[in-house]
Parts: structure tokens; C-alpha cells; sequence
């Protein structure tokens, strides 16, 4: 990062878009911060930019991969055909996928759920440099499909927004009607399962979903000048102080991000600080609705125990011994077939499966808000420990070394596929050519689908409650409020006490560790009014 931090020259930079046309030396004579003294150094993160990238790149591969392979089958067997593997299918029960098959069904979330997060991150960046150019970006992590730039045919638009969120749900529920079986009949209602086939009509529609979305994020990536690729909100508001977009109110070294509205005196430090639910506002949006689809999962959930228990001539009812993990030949549910191959069973099919799976798909993006800012409010608490703070940031590296993050990376294949042995849809193949469909909803499945959708929303709830212990100002992730706190900017920081005052005391960053701030002291700004470039 040291080697970036060098003094930039503002007319090789076409960001001046951000100052929206106002005059720019008359912003930098009414700004506190001036030419001499404002951050002339920020990170733009090539590395980061190179990761990025490069999963683009992967996804597109896969995708393409997806797309071949589909046209291949369709090419041999029609529109509607199947290639059969040597995997053997399970001949009784409601669950005809065998061990190896539902391995590869979790193998095939895994890669999906690697592949919308390659693109999602390279969408995410460019959303946040296109908020910025319309001086509207106040956090460094937003809901990237929720959140829409301005302008009805930009990449970075409501529009672009909503198609990403329908190839999103798309991209999962393809997944889980890839596998189908090759029968011995093709009559839907008498056929017995011999091996596990692969659609070719579902493979080209995830390898076409995943590709549309690769363009959409190169796209957006296109029509915005990058700020900077790094995901670490420092960086992040190191280049909004270096375009001043962004100024350091010296009076609030002691004001977190709650405050923002308050006037911002002279304050003492706080013992406990506020939680993210009090200080991000579309935190508590995110938490409500995932309680909300807990209580949806689990009405569909009762609703299926009861028509498998009113109609136990048709149905297996729900029992303590057709309680399981994995679906059986005991276990409890209710089904209902679609006969026939054409464009409205098709449509119908993915209708069925999206409405009731998009929730879920929606549910896990939104929580990547809570991860990603409890992550950013972590960076920055490093600042009073005895390594310090690191303002660089490998997105890649914060996955499996957050666990909050990590938990989420986890939880959204392992989910999809829980959702998956729930809502199964079997096709039928016979002599390579689809004939119909039947769909099980699995009573004990659902059931298990909603206690971990349970504990999932329990564990967000609490860490969007938890509050920080300390006199360190939370911050979130909000750019004003660290663009106030950090008065001098290093590769590596400490925050805490700086200066003794008459009447005040001052806080602040160093490039060394500072001693604790004083909890009976009131603490504002001193006589620095600049970030100070590093030497």
C-alpha cells in the first residue's frame, strides 16, 4: 500500500465527475482541508482489482462451460433432452437421489454460490464508485441489488438491479433441476428410476443466468470511474478526502457514527457503544425480514404437515419416526406431478421452485450487509490493539478469516441445498428425452430447513444487537464519520489519546501506539485541522 501513497495529480484523473460540476478550486477554498494539507495518497488496490477480475474470469469460464455443455445435450438429444451419468438412483422412497447424488448437488450450490460472489464483489465496487460520483455513498457496504445509482439504463440502476436479482434467484433454482432420472417408462406415475440424468435445457439456462450477470457487473465496472478496487473502508475514505468529497470535522474526535445528527461538540468517551441495528439503518430492514421468512418457511412448513396428516391415504403423515435428515422411503410429505414436456410445464416448473426459493436467495444477500459491516466495524477496533490497524484489505483473505463472513459463505450453499431436499422436483427421462415431472415437498425437510433458518436469524439478531465495549467511537463502515476519527493517515494506525488541552482533549490516529483515552476528560478538536501525508 506504501507504494501507492504518492502525491496525485488531479487533472490525469477524470473522477472530477464527483465535484458534480461545481467549480473545483472554489470547493478547495471553502474546504477545511487545502491542497497542501489534504491526503494526497490513497490505495486504488490493484491487487484487489486482479482478484476481482480474475473470479469474473472464472465465472465467465464456468458459465460458458454451462452454456456448451447445454447446447451439446439439447444438440443430441432435443430441446428437451437428457444425458444419462452412471450414477444409479435410489428405487424406493420419496428421495431417489443416492449419497453421491446429493454430493454433487451441494458441490453444484458451492460452485454457483463462488461464482454469483466473484461477480457480486466486482459489482458491489462499482456500485459504490457510481454512488459516489452522485454524492450519495455514506457507507462502504451497501445491499447491492436494494441499492440502485441514478438513471434508468445504468448498469448500476434499479433496472440492472432487478434483472441481477431475478438471474440471482435463477442461478439457484437451475441448479436444483439440473439432476433428473433415467426411467424405465415413460409414464411419470408407474416409471422406477434407474440412474441419475443431467438436463441440458437447466444447464444452459444457469450457464446463460450466471454469463448475463458477468455482463452486467463488466458493464457496470465500464460506465464508473473506479475509486478505489479495495474492499477495506479506509482506502475507501482516503480517496473520497483525496477528491474532497469527504472533509475531517475536527470537533468530533469522539463522536461515532450515532451522532451524526447531534451538533457534534465536545464530548466525553462513551464505555459501551451503540450496536450496528441502531447505527445502519437498513440493518433493521435486513433482520426484520429474515424473521420474516423464518415465519413464512415455517407457515409453508405447517401447512404441509397438515395436508399430509388430513390426507394420510394419499400422503405419509408426519410421525417421530419419519423424522430424518435426508429424505427416505418413511419419510412424511405431500406431492403433485406435471405430465407433459412443452413451454408453459417448464415455466410453470421454475415458477413453482423461484417463488418459493427467491425469498430465501433475497434473505442470504441482504445478509451480507450485516456481515460485511460488523467486518468493517472490526478493522476498525484493531486501531486499539496492540498490532494496529491495517488499512489494506484482501476480500478474498476476510471470508475465511471473519467468521461472520465465514458463516455466510457456509450457510448460503448449505441452505440452497436444505432447500433443495425440502422442494424437490424430480424429471422423469426416458429414452433420453424428459417426459414430465413430479414435485415432493418433504415434511421433516422443511421442517429442518426452518430451525436452521431459525438459528441463522438468531445469530445475525444478536450480532447486529451486540454493542462494543471501549471508548472507541463506533464507526460501521460510515466514510463521514471515519474521515472524522482518522487525522493522520498511515499504512498502519493506532487510534486513542493524543493531546492534554486546557479545556479539552484531543484524540486521534498515529503511526504509533498512543495511550488510552481518559474517560473523566471532554474530548474535541485540536489545533491539526489536515490529514498529515505520509513520509
Amino acid at each position: 500500500m506504501a507504494a501507492s501513497f504518492k502525491p496525485t495529480d488531479e487533472s490525469s484523473h477524470p473522477y472530477g465527475a464527483l465535484l458534480n460540476d461545481q467549480d473545483f478550486d472554489s470547493i478547495i477554498s471553502d474546504a477545511k482541508f487545502t491542497t497542501d494539507t489534504r491526503t494526497e495518497f490513497y490505495d486504488p488496490s490493484l491487487t484487489s482489482c486482479r482478484n476481482a477480475l480474475v473470479g469474473v474470469a472464472c465465472s465467465t469460464i464456468f458459465s460458458c462451460s454451462c452454456i456448451i455443455a447445454g447446447i451439446v445435450i439439447l444438440a443430441n438429444h432435443g430441446v428437451f433432452g437428457a444425458t444419462a451419468t452412471d450414477i444409479p438412483a435410489v428405487t424406493t422412497g420419496f428421495n431417489l437421489l443416492p449419497l453421491q447424488g446429493e454430493v454433487l448437488v451441494l458441490a453444484l450450490n458451492l460452485i454457483v454460490t463462488l461464482c454469483t460472489e466473484s461477480i457480486g464483489l466486482a459489482h458491489s465496487i462499482s456500485l459504490r464508485s457510481a454512488l459516489a460520483s452522485e454524492s450519495r455513498l455514506h457507507f462502504n457496504t451497501n445491499l447491492r441489488l436494494l441499492t440502485a445509482a441514478h438513471g434508468w439504463y445504468n448498469p448500476n440502476g434499479t433496472l440492472f438491479n432487478g434483472i441481477s436479482a431475478v438471474l440471482l434467484i435463477i442461478s439457484y433454482s437451475s441448479a436444483s433441476l439440473i439432476l433428473c432420472f433415467d426411467s424405465a417408462s415413460n409414464d411419470i406415475y408407474t416409471a422406477n428410476a434407474i440412474a441419475i440424468a443431467i438436463a441440458g435445457i437447466h444447464l444452459l439456462i444457469l450457464g446463460v443466468s450466471l454469463l448475463l450477470q458477468v455482463m452486467i457487473a463488466l458493464s457496470a465496472i465500464r460506465a464508473v470511474k473506479i475509486l478505489t478496487w479495495s474492499s477495506s473502508p479506509f482506502d475507501l475514505t482516503a480517496a473520497l478526502v483525496h477528491y474532497t468529497q469527504l472533509t475531517h470535522a475536527t470537533s468530533r474526535c469522539m463522536c461515532c457514527v450515532s451522532d451524526l445528527d447531534a451538533d457534534g461538540g465536545p464530548v466525553k468517551p462513551l464505555e459501551i457503544q451503540p450496536s450496528a441495528w441502531h447505527a445502519h439503518p437498513s440493518i433493521r430492514k435486513v433482520i426484520i425480514s429474515l424473521w420474516v421468512i423464518v415465519a413464512a418457511y415455517a407457515g409453508w412448513a405447517a401447512l404441509v404437515t397438515y395436508i399430509s396428516d388430513r390426507d394420510s391415504r394419499y400422503f405419509i403423515p408426519m410421525t417421530p419416526q419419519t423424522w430424518s435428515f435426508l429424505p427416505n422411503q418413511w419419510s412424511s410429505g405431500i406431492s403433485y406431478s406435471m405430465p407433459g414436456v412443452n413451454l408453459e410445464v417448464w415455466i410453470l416448473l421454475f415458477v413453482n421452485i423461484a417463488v418459493v426459493q427467491g425469498p430465501l436467495t433475497l434473505g442470504l444477500h441482504c445478509s451480507e450487509l450485516i456481515a460485511n459491516v460488523i467486518r468493517d466495524e472490526r478493522q476498525w477496533r484493531c486501531a486499539t490493539r496492540r498490532k494496529g490497524l491495517r488499512t489494506a484489505m484482501n476480500p478474498v483473505k476476510t471470508i475465511f478469516t471473519h467468521p461472520i463472513c465465514l458463516v455466510l459463505f457456509v450457510a448460503k450453499p448449505f441452505l440452497h441445498w436444505m432447500f433443495g431436499l425440502s422442494f424437490r422436483i424430480y424429471n422423469v427421462v426416458f429414452d433420453e428425452k424428459l417426459v414430465g415431472s413430479f414435485v415432493i415437498m418433504n415434511t421433516p425437510q422443511i421442517w429442518n430447513l426452518c430451525i436452521v433458518l431459525f438459528i441463522f436469524a438468531c445469530f445475525f439478531t444478536f450480532i447486529a444487537l451486540r454493542r462494543p465495549r471501549g471508548p472507541q467511537p463506533a464507526a460501521y463502515g460510515h466514510l463521514q464519520t471515519l474521515a472524522n476519527l482518522v487525522d493522520e493517515w498511515y499504512p498502519v494506525m493506532w487510534w486513542g489519546h493524543k493531546e492534554d488541552g486546557i479545556s479539552y482533549c484531543h484524540a486521534g490516529t498515529s503511526d504509533h501506539p498512543l495511550p488510552d483515552v481518559k474517560m473523566d476528560c471532554i474530548y474535541a478538536g485540536s489545533g491539526v485541522e489536515s490529514l498529515a501525508p505520509l513520509s
